[in-house]
C-alpha cells in the first residue's frame, strides 16, 4: 500500500510539474500568438482579433524611407557588432580557458561585468562618456557600446566549447610544428564550430534587438530600429510596429533554426 500511494505521489507529482511546464510556454507564447495576427489587420489602431486582413501594414513598413533608414542602422550595427566581438570573444575565451592566473580570471569578471550590471545602469554611463567624447548619435558609439553588451554572450557560448575539447590535440599539433595560432584555427576552431555559431546567433541577436541603450545613445539618421518602434509606440499606437516584431520574430526563428542544425550529431 505504502508503494502505491507513493507511485500515486509521483504520478500526480509529474502532472503537476507538466502543467507548470505548459503554462508557462503558453504564457511565453501568447505574445506572439497575439502580434502576430495583429500585424495583418486592416485596422488604423492594434486590433486582436483583427476583423479584416490585410498586408497593409507590411507595405507601410517596406515603402518608408523612415523605417527602412532605421532598419538599415540596426543591420549594420549588428553585422560590425557580430564581426568584432567574435575575435574578440575568442581570444578572451581561449586565454580564460587556458590560463589559471588570477589576472585572467579578473578579466573574465570584467568581461561579463555588462550581464551582471542592470542594462539601465550601463545605459546611463555609456550616455555620460559619450556626452563627454562627442560620441553620442554616432553609429561608431553605437557600434562600441553593443560590441561591449554582445562580449558576454561570445564568452560564454566559446568558452563552453572550449570547455568540452581536448585541449591535448591542440598540444599535439603544436609539438609536429606547427605554431599556437596555427594549430588553433587547424584543429580547436572545426572542433568547436557549433559554439562558435551560437556566439555569432548571440551577438547579432543581443545588437539588434537592444533597446535600452539605444534609446540614450541613438538618434538623427543614426537611430536604430528598436528606438523607432519604442519612440512610435509611445507617440502613436501604430500597427507598423506589430508588422516589424513579426519579421523580427520570424527573423529568430530562422536563426534558432540554423543554429539547431549547426549542433553535433
Amino acid at each position: 500500500m505504502k508503494m502505491l500511494a507513493n507511485l500515486r505521489h509521483i504520478r500526480l507529482s509529474q502532472v503537476l510539474f507538466s502543467v507548470l511546464v505548459a503554462a508557462i510556454l503558453l504564457y511565453l507564447i501568447l505574445p506572439v500568438l497575439i502580434v502576430v495576427p495583429m500585424s495583418f489587420s486592416e485596422a488604423r489602431f492594434l486590433q486582436f482579433p483583427p476583423k479584416e486582413w490585410s498586408f497593409r501594414w507590411y507595405e507601410a513598413f517596406f515603402g518608408s524611407i523612415e523605417w527602412m533608414a532605421a532598419s538599415k542602422v540596426s543591420l549594420i550595427t549588428a553585422l560590425v557588432t557580430t564581426v568584432v566581438s567574435l575575435p574578440i570573444g575568442m581570444a578572451a575565451a581561449y586565454a580564460i580557458n587556458s590560463s589559471s592566473l588570477r589576472i585572467v580570471r579578473t578579466l573574465q569578471i570584467v568581461l561579463l561585468l555588462p550581464m551582471m550590471v542592470p542594462i539601465i545602469l550601463i545605459a546611463a554611463g555609456v550616455f555620460f562618456v559619450y556626452a563627454r567624447v562627442g560620441l553620442i548619435s554616432t553609429l561608431t558609439g553605437l557600434i562600441l557600446a553593443h560590441i561591449m553588451l554582445a562580449l558576454p554572450y561570445v564568452i560564454i557560448a566559446l568558452l563552453a566549447g572550449l570547455r568540452n575539447f581536448d585541449m591535448s590535440q591542440e598540444m599535439v599539433a603544436r609539438s609536429l610544428g606547427m605554431n599556437r595560432f596555427r594549430a588553433f584555427m587547424a584543429v580547436t576552431l572545426p572542433q568547436i564550430k557549433p559554439s562558435l555559431v551560437s556566439a555569432t546567433l548571440f551577438a547579432f541577436i543581443a545588437s539588434l534587438d537592444e533597446t535600452v541603450v539605444a534609446l540614450f545613445i541613438s538618434g538623427g539618421d543614426n537611430q536604430t530600429l528598436t528606438k523607432r518602434m519604442f519612440t512610435a509606440l509611445r507617440d502613436e499606437i501604430d500597427p507598423t510596429i506589430a508588422a516589424i516584431s513579426s519579421i523580427l520574430i520570424l527573423a529568430s526563428l530562422l536563426l534558432v533554426v540554423i543554429a539547431g542544425r549547426n549542433k553535433p550529431s
